[in-house]
C-alpha cells in the first residue's frame, strides 16, 4: 500500500528507526530489563523538562492525564481556560468527573491571556486551573510563562498544562516555571505511535493527591510517583512505546535541544510565509501563532483567499502527503499544516511544492 505521509496536527509521520525500535523483542515489565530501560530514559526525561522531578509514562492517551489531574487534585472548584474544541473540551471533562467546574472562554483563534485568569482566579473560587498551552484545532500558542507567573499569586491553585502538541518542540522549563502537571501525548512533536503520555508533577500536586480520597486507581499520581521512584509504572505499561521513546530521546539529545526548538520555530515561519504567498491569513491572533502547526484561513475571517479545501486536500493527498481541511466549528473555513516531530526544510519544501503544483489546479 502506497503510504500517505502525515502532515495532520497528529498522529504525525513516523521515522522507520523509530518503527524498528518499537519493534524491540518483549521483555517483562517488573524485570530488571524493563528498570534499565526506565532508568536510562529518566535523566533524558527531566533534562527535555527541565525538571528535577520524576518523569512518568501512563500507557494511554493524554486524555487520561488530563482527567486522572482533575480527579487527583481539583477539591473545589476548577477554572477551565477555553479557546478551542480541545480546551473546551476540558469543561465537560471535569463535569462528568463531578468537580465544580467553569470556563474562561475566548473566541476561538484568540490566545488566554494572563490578566483574564488573574481575574477569575481573584475571586477565591478556583482551587485548580487546567489550561493548553498549544491549541491544535485554532494553531493558537498561548502564553504558558505569563498565565504561569501566577502561581506567585496563588500558590495554592494547581495549575494542570497540557503540552500535548508544544512537549518536545518548545523549551518547557517545569521546574521554573513553577505548574503542577505538564502532559503530552507522544504522536505529535515527540513523532511516536499513539498509546503513550508522558508527564510530570510538582511536590505540592504529589501532596494534594495524597488527600483526595476518590482519585482512583489507574491516574493515581501518588502511585506513578512511587512507581517511578523504582523505575517501574503502576500497571502494565506499553513497552514497545517505550523503547521507541528511548530511541527518540537520543535523536533528541544528538541534535540538541535548542537547535530542535529553533527548527520547530523556523519551519513554522515557512509555513506561515507559503500560505502569505499564496494570498492566505492565518487564523490565530497575530503574536499566538503556533510552532508546530499552522491554521490557515480560508477567507472567512479576514478577507484573504477563498479555495475549495477538500479539493485542495484530494489533490495534496494524491502526492503523497495529508494536510487537514480543519477542526469542528471551523472546518472547512480553515485548513491546518503541521511541522512538528522530525521535518525539515529539506521535508517540508517537498509539502510546499506539492502544494504548489495544487493550487494551480484549483
Amino acid at each position: 500500500m502506497d503510504h500517505v505521509k502525515l502532515h495532520i496536527p497528529g498522529p504525525v509521520e513516523v521515522s522507520d528507526k523509530t518503527f524498528r525500535a518499537f519493534c524491540s523483542p518483549m521483555i517483562g515489565h517488573r524485570g530488571q530489563g524493563f528498570k534499565d530501560l526506565y532508568a536510562k530514559i529518566q535523566p533524558q526525561l527531566q533534562a527535555l523538562l527541565y525538571t528535577k522531578q520524576l518523569v512518568y509514562l501512563s500507557t494511554s492517551s493524554a486524555w487520561g492525564v488530563m482527567e486522572g489531574a482533575v480527579r487527583n487534585l481539583v477539591a473545589k472548584k476548577v477554572l477551565c481556560c477555553m479557546c478551542g474544541a480541545f480546551s473546551d473540551k476540558w469543561l465537560d471533562v471535569s463535569q462528568r468527573c463531578g468537580k465544580q467546574a467553569e470556563g474562561l472562554k475566548v473566541e476561538w483563534g484568540s490566545p488566554i491571556l494572563a490578566e483574564a485568569v488573574d481575574k477569575k482566579l481573584a475571586s477565591g473560587q478556583f482551587d485548580a486551573l487546567t489550561f493548553i498551552h498549544n491549541e491544535t484545532s485554532t494553531g493558537v500558542m498561548s502564553p504558558l510563562s505569563q498565565i504561569a507567573a501566577l502561581k506567585e499569586k496563588y500558590p495554592d491553585v494547581m495549575f494542570i498544562v497540557d503540552a500535548v502538541s508544544s512537549m518536545s518542540a518548545v523549551k518547557l522549563p517545569f521546574d521554573a516555571l513553577r505548574i503542577d502537571v505538564l502532559l503530552a501525548g507522544t504522536q505529535k512533536a515527540f513523532a511516536l505511535p499513539p498509546g503513550l503520555t508522558v508527564f510530570t508533577c510538582s511536590p505540592a500536586a504529589l501532596a494534594k493527591a495524597a488527600k483526595s480520597v476518590d482519585r482512583g486507581y489507574y491516574f493515581d499520581l501518588v502511585e506513578f510517583e512511587k512507581n517511578a521512584q523504582q523505575n517501574m509504572t503502576p500497571s502494565t505499561p506499553s513497552i514497545a512505546h517505550i523503547y521507541a521513546l528511548a530511541s527518540k530521546l537520543d535523536e533528541f539529545f544528538a541534535e540538541g535541544l535548542d537547535a530542535r526548538f529553533a527548527r520547530h520555530e523556523k519551519l513554522a515561519k515557512m509555513t506561515r510565509d507559503w500560505a502569505g504567498r499564496h494570498g492566505f491569513t492565518l487564523f490565530p491572533t497575530a503574536g499566538y501563532e503556533s510552532v508546530t502547526l499552522t491554521c490557515i484561513n480560508n477567507g472567512a475571517r479576514s478577507g484573504g483567499r477563498v479555495v475549495d479545501v477538500p479539493k485542495l486536500q484530494k489533490l495534496v493527498k494524491d502526492a503523497g502527503f495529508l494536510i487537514d481541511a480543519g477542526y469542528g466549528k471551523i472546518k472547512g473555513t480553515t485548513f491546518r499544516i503541521s511541522n512538528m516531530g522530525d521535518e525539515t526544510e529539506a521535508t517540508m519544501n517537498q509539502l510546499y511544492h506539492a502544494l504548489d503544483a495544487a493550487m494551480k489546479k484549483l
